[in-house]
């Protein structure tokens, strides 16, 4: 039950019917199902605009590109495949590392927009760590904060997380994540 109640911690969804944008963070492994969850808000008309944060990651060839595209594209050919138009989806500027990067980064990129509301989309078990990070980073621009979670939440609440390396790796990791972002944000 312990353990169990451990992943279900973790899931924080944070309700915002219309926001000024969509942001999708980064992640590589994670890209399709945070791609797919953000169209599917776009088309539900949740937010005009998409925003794509870029970790700099390169993800392997692509025959069409002829080279290794970054993650970051590979995110925005999802979008426009799903029915986002490419004027919708904007790049945030520079690289990031981290939550906390992706949150100073799309700060700056929000507070030139006068944009009041942002729909994150993340995984699940990255959810409580993310919504915290975002709105401490952005608290004195008064911009309202939701979330959404991207891929199927089952996958870190399933009650059986622990009989996994990914499970472990995941929600373990993340504890620690948080208790460093408690300390040094």
């Amino acid at each position: 039950m312990l353990a169990w109640a451990a992943g279900q911690w973790l899931l924080a969804p944070a309700e915002l019917e219309h926001a000024d944008a969509i942001v999708v963070l980064s992640g590589s492994t994670v890209y399709r199902e945070r791609a797919e969850r953000a169209a599917q808000l776009y088309a539900e008309k949740r937010a005009p605009l998409v925003l794509l944060t870029n970790d700099t990651s390169q993800g392997g060839w692509s025959t069409k590109l002829q080279r290794n595209p970054q993650f970051v594209e590979r995110a925005k050919e999802e979008l426009v495949r799903r029915g986002v138009p490419e004027s919708s989806i904007l790049v945030v500027p520079g690289p990031v590392t981290s939550t906390y990067d992706e949150a100073r980064a799309v700060r700056e990129f929000v507070g030139g927009r006068k944009m009041q509301s942002l729909l994150l989309v993340t995984s699940a078990f990255h959810s409580r760590r993310t919504i915290w990070t975002f709105r401490k980073v952005l608290a004195d621009r008064e911009v309202r904060i939701g979330l959404e979670f991207s891929g199927l939440p089952t996958k870190t609440s399933s009650f059986f997380w622990w009989l996994t390396p990914a499970g472990w790796r995941d929600v373990a990791g993340e504890y620690v994540k948080m208790l460093y972002y408690r300390l040094k944000v």
